[in-house]
């Protein structure tokens, strides 16, 4: 399983002061130190934290690989051409929220139809794409017929089941979300998808989407960004990845 970090908080940091610091890109690359397989940013529409030349220099220092968010409506998809990180990942985007607050609306067709012609371009230009939706069967399967390569799963519902639960992993609220995700996983794999998970996953429980044998991609930042400010970005990231590790190591020996 694969481990990418967001480190939008990171910008989020230095905007409150708009400085220099912290630096997002030496962040990217203490988390490479600590194991991320991967780099996520989301280049927002209002450039609330990271900037343009974030993802310029990310491009040009990161060893493992980009994975850039954007609407698919917005600017950012003409840069995501122009630059050709790994990966895009179309996620929803409005002003007024503090984080992404859901999945891509594929029932509407409006922006079922932006979504699709912004995958043409960008798999035209060689870039790997991804679509962030809720764990629903009928959107997944919009989304295969939409030609992205991967989908990833926003995992917050899972994510403030487990909080009001405080945490107790038997709970069926929790349960009911973890089957959900464990059902949206395998029709996307059924459907030729590529199957990733983000969006409120915490040292706490991630263990229980680690778990899930059909997700192979987890984008976290806030909880590892959150930890960093303690422990320093290696070692958050370490600790996190070998939680995941771990996790899937003893639900499944055959799996990484």
């Amino acid at each position: 399983m694969r481990l990418h970090v967001n480190i939008d908080h990171v910008a989020t940091v230095r905007q409150a002061r708009r400085t220099d610091e912290p630096d997002p890109v030496r962040a990217a690359v203490l988390a490479e130190l600590g194991g991320a397989d991967g780099i996520t940013v989301h280049l927002r529409e209002d450039r609330r934290h990271i900037q343009d030349r974030d993802v310029v220099f990310l491009m040009n220092t990161v060893r493992t690989g980009v994975n850039l968010e954007l609407a698919a409506n917005s600017d950012v998809l003409r840069i995501a051409l122009d630059l050709k990180p790994m990966a895009a990942t179309l996620v929803p985007e409005r002003r007024e929220e503090i984080t992404t607050e859901g999945g891509l609306g594929l029932s509407d067709a409006s922006q079922r139809n932006s979504v699709a012609d912004a995958v043409r371009q960008l798999r035209a230009a060689g870039i790997r794409t991804s679509l962030f939706i809720d764990p629903d069967p009928a959107t997944i399967r919009i989304a295969g017929e939409l030609g992205t390569d991967a989908i990833e799963l926003h995992t917050g519902e899972f994510a403030e089941a487990w909080k009001a639960e405080r945490a107790p992993a038997a709970s069926a609220a929790v349960k009911s979300q973890v089957d959900r995700l464990c059902r949206a996983a395998e029709v996307a794999r059924m459907a030729g998808l590529d199957v990733h998970a983000g969006h409120g996953l915490t040292y706490e429980n991630v263990h229980a989407v680690a778990a899930i044998p059909a997700i192979e991609e987890l984008n976290i930042g806030h909880s590892i960004i959150s930890r960093a400010v303690l422990v320093g970005m290696e070692k958050a990231v370490r600790d996190l990845k070998n939680i995941i590790l771990q996790t899937r190591h003893a639900a499944h020996p055959g799996l990484e």
